[in-house]
């Protein structure tokens, strides 16, 4: 697979695969069973995919609520240790979004708050310091220059390698940035065929020299009717071509700007080898220009 960075000169440069592996929905309930997870990770390293990205708010089920917190780091640290390929994956996590009770979502950008969080993701991963820990959304409740300070705090702590910041506006980047300097690597926010307002988000970036995260980057496509019906552009490009819609749809992410690597999740072997398969796909201008009109 083609490889994209993440980092610079100051933290050092990590050469990852264009497409990353979003973990949100990984768990073992009876649906995904463990040695399916294990064939899936396997898959993804086979394939080129390199990047994972998980959160200590990942977890499954409401009927666990505050108790799902951490799950997804757990379970991801096991499926990795138990195929010895640590040294193979460049494992991001995210801290400040919270579970609750009922399994509701909340937020908690304390300064206290954030740094268990690094500690207690430290201790979950069983590492010494995180390869990529990032501001998992900004909190109403916490103003952005007192949530940047505490993230300058972590980045001085030596706890993480790089800093990254999920769900934030241009302005808030460029706040974030002004002070966290060079520890400060990527950006992760929404993006796909159906949410296109991250294009500014992407603009900032690339001025940057920051890495941008899409999740959720196959939103929208739906199943065939749903597809054909409201990004036609997509479904025909994808039958001219020969492969899936969901490729087409990573391939013109990834043509936006040479700074995107979308992360799309996966919970079984096929989907991860179709998602990776999008890093090899050049657009053509027109297809791009289609693919932006739709």
């Amino acid at each position: 697979m083609r490889n994209r960075t993440i980092g610079n000169d100051t933290v050092g440069r990590v050469e990852v695969g264009a497409i990353g592996l979003g973990l949100m929905t990984f768990d073992q309930t009876g649906s995904q069973p463990r040695e399916q997870l294990l064939h899936t990770v396997k898959a993804a390293l086979g394939a080129g995919v390199t990047l994972f990205d998980t959160a200590d708010a990942y977890g499954p089920g409401e009927e666990k609520g505050a108790g799902a917190q951490g799950e997804n780091e757990r379970l991801i640290a096991s499926l990795l240790d138990e195929l010895g390929v640590r040294d193979e994956v460049f494992l991001a996590t995210k801290g400040g979004h919270t579970r609750t009770d009922g399994g509701g979502w909340d937020s908690d950008s304390s300064d206290a708050h954030l740094k268990e969080a690094v500690d207690a993701s430290l201790q979950r991963l069983g590492v010494e310091q995180l390869s990529l820990w990032q501001h998992h959304r900004p909190d109403p409740n916490v103003s952005w220059e007192a949530t940047v300070q505490t993230l300058s705090d972590i980045a001085k702590s030596g706890k993480v390698r790089m800093i990254g910041l999920s769900n934030v506006d241009p302005e808030q980047i460029r706040a974030a940035h002004a002070v966290l300097g060079d520890m400060l690597v990527s950006v992760q926010n929404q993006f796909s065929p159906k949410f296109r307002t991250s294009l500014p988000e992407i603009d900032v970036c690339t001025e940057l020299g920051l890495a941008f995260l899409p999740w959720s980057p196959l939103g929208g496509l739906g199943d065939a009717k749903e597809l054909a019906e409201k990004h036609p552009a997509f479904a025909e490009i994808a039958d001219a071509r020969g492969v899936s819609a969901q490729q087409i749809a990573l391939a013109w992410e990834l043509a936006q700007s040479p700074i995107v690597i979308p992360i799309p999740g996966a919970k079984r072997p096929q989907s991860i080898h179709d998602s990776a398969a999008a890093a090899d796909i050049d657009l053509t201008a027109d297809e791009i220009a289609a693919l932006d009109r739709d």
